[in-house]
C-alpha cells in the first residue's frame, strides 16, 4: 500500500442546465466541502482543478481558476486533465502531493457547463487526433459508441433491451432521493421502451445526458485528520489510472480499430478490467468486500459491463445479477445508489470526483434514504478517453 489520505469534506454543486458559468459550480462545490470539513481556503496547501476544456483558457487552468476565484492566498496549485477521468487524476494527484509531504491540506475542484446535445470534438482540422476521426470518418457520436457496445452484449451474452431497461428504472428510482441530481423522477421499463430509438438498439433513456455541475473534496493526511478532530474518518485507500495492455482485442472509441493479436497473445484482462484490478490489489482487497458500487452508466449497456469488469459477477452474467436485485438498493452490491450519470448526466471533470462524494456520505452512514446500511468499503470507476483508467477505493 502507498498509504491513505482523510476525506475530511465533500461538496456538490447541483447538476442541471443553469446557464451559468462552469466557475460558479466549481466554487460553490468548493465551499461546500471546506464548510464540511470544516475548514477555511485560507487552511488549504495545495489545490488541483480538473480541467474543463470546453471553457478555453480558464477551463484548461482549472487549479488556478478556482484559486482565484475562491480568492488567492498563495496554494500550490495544479491542473489536470484526463477526459472523463479528469477527477480521479485530480483525487490522484492530491493524493500523492500529500503523502510526499508537500501539503497536509488539498481542495480537489471539478465543474463544468455542457454544451446542448452530445459532446463533439473541439473545432478545427486535427487528423492526429482519434476523437476527431471518428467524428470525422465514422461519424459516430457518443450513442453510436455505447449503441454498439450493447449489441455486442446482446450477441456475446444474450443481454435483451428489458435488461437495459431496468439499469435505468433502477437508477432513475435511487436519482429521485438525490437532491443534487438532475432527474429525480421515477422511470417503468414501459416509458424506457417507449422513448426515442437514438443509437439502436438504445433508447433515449438508456442514455446519460450532458449536464451542468461541480464536485469537490477536501483531502488531508491521517495525522492532520487527527490533530483536526476527526478521529476515523473516510480515507481514500487506492487510486487506479492505468492504461490498457497491447493487443486490444475489442474496439473502443475513439479508436476504431483493434491491435493485431497474430504475434501477441491478449492481456489476461480486458482495459476496465484491469482498471479495478489494479485498485483491488492496491487497497489489498477484493470485490467481496465491498459494500457499495459507483460507476460510469454512459448507457444502461455500460453500466452491466461495468458489474463484471468490477469483479460482482462472471463474465456475462451481469444481467442476471440486475435481474436478481444484487445491484439494488438493498442488494448484495448496491451500484450507482446516487442514480448514477443516468440521474445526473455527464459533467466530465466533476463525475469521478462526484462518485467519490456519494462514497463519502455512504461511509458516513450520511446519505439519508439512499443509505446502504453498514457500508464500510466502496470502490468508484470510469475510463477516460486515450485510455485513462479510474477507480477510487474508499474505506471506514
Amino acid at each position: 500500500m502507498t498509504g491513505e489520505v482523510a476525506v475530511l469534506g465533500a461538496g456538490l454543486h447541483p447538476w442541471g442546465k443553469q446557464g451559468r458559468p462552469f466557475v460558479e459550480y466549481g466554487v460553490a462545490a468548493a465551499r461546500a466541502a471546506l464548510a464540511d470539513a470544516a475548514l477555511d481556503w485560507r487552511d488549504v496547501g495545495s489545490i488541483v482543478g480538473a480541467d474543463t476544456v470546453r471553457g478555453g483558457y480558464p477551463g484548461y487552468v482549472a487549479g488556478a481558476t478556482f484559486a482565484k476565484a475562491l480568492g488567492w492566498q498563495g496554494a500550490r496549485v495544479t491542473s489536470v486533465y484526463a477526459a472523463c477521468a479528469s477527477g480521479a487524476q485530480a483525487i490522484d494527484t492530491a493524493r500523492a502531493q500529500i503523502l510526499a509531504g508537500l501539503t497536509d491540506v488539498a481542495l480537489v475542484v471539478g465543474a463544468d457547463a455542457a454544451p446542448k446535445g452530445f459532446f463533439r470534438p473541439a473545432g478545427g482540422e486535427r487528423p492526429d487526433d482519434p476523437d476527431w476521426l471518428r467524428f470525422r470518418i465514422l461519424g459516430a457520436t457518443n450513442p453510436v459508441y455505447f449503441g454498439l457496445y450493447a449489441r455486442r452484449r446482446m450477441a456475446v451474452h444474450g443481454d435483451t433491451l428489458e435488461d437495459f431497461a431496468r439499469v435505468k428504472v433502477k437508477n432513475a428510482a435511487m436519482g429521485a432521493l438525490n437532491p443534487y441530481a438532475r432527474y429525480r423522477k421515477r422511470v417503468t421499463t414501459d416509458e424506457v421502451a417507449a422513448s426515442a430509438v437514438v443509437a439502436d438498439p438504445l433508447r433515449l433513456l438508456d442514455i446519460c445526458a450532458t449536464s451542468d455541475g461541480g464536485a469537490a473534496l477536501v483531502l488531508a493526511g491521517t495525522e492532520f485528520a487527527r490533530r483536526h478532530g476527526a478521529g476515523n474518518p473516510v480515507r481514500i485507500r487506492a487510486v487506479s489510472t492505468v492504461t490498457p495492455r497491447y493487443p486490444t482485442t475489442v474496439p473502443d472509441l475513439p479508436d476504431i480499430a483493434t491491435d493485431s493479436a497474430v504475434a501477441v497473445e491478449p492481456a489476461v484482462c480486458a482495459f476496465r478490467e484491469s482498471i479495478a484490478r489494479a485498485a483491488y490489489e492496491e487497497a489489498g482487497i477484493g470485490p467481496e468486500d465491498l459494500s457499495l458500487a459507483e460507476v460510469y452508466d454512459l448507457s444502461t449497456a455500460l453500466e452491466l459491463q461495468w458489474y463484471e469488469d468490477l469483479g460482482l459477477c462472471g463474465e456475462g452474467d451481469a444481467a442476471k445479477l440486475l435481474r436478481d436485485g444484487a445491484t439494488a438498493h438493498g442488494g448484495r452490491i448496491p451500484v450507482n445508489v446516487s442514480g448514477g450519470l443516468a440521474s445526473f448526466g455527464e459533467a466530465v471533470p466533476a463525475q469521478a470526483i462526484a462518485q467519490v462524494c456519494e462514497l463519502t456520505w455512504q461511509l458516513r452512514g450520511t446519505a439519508g434514504a439512499r443509505q446502504v446500511a453498514g457500508a464500510r468499503v466502496g470502490i468508484s470507476a470510469n475510463q477516460g478517453l486515450f485510455g485513462h483508467g479510474s477507480a477510487v477505493v474508499v474505506v471506514r
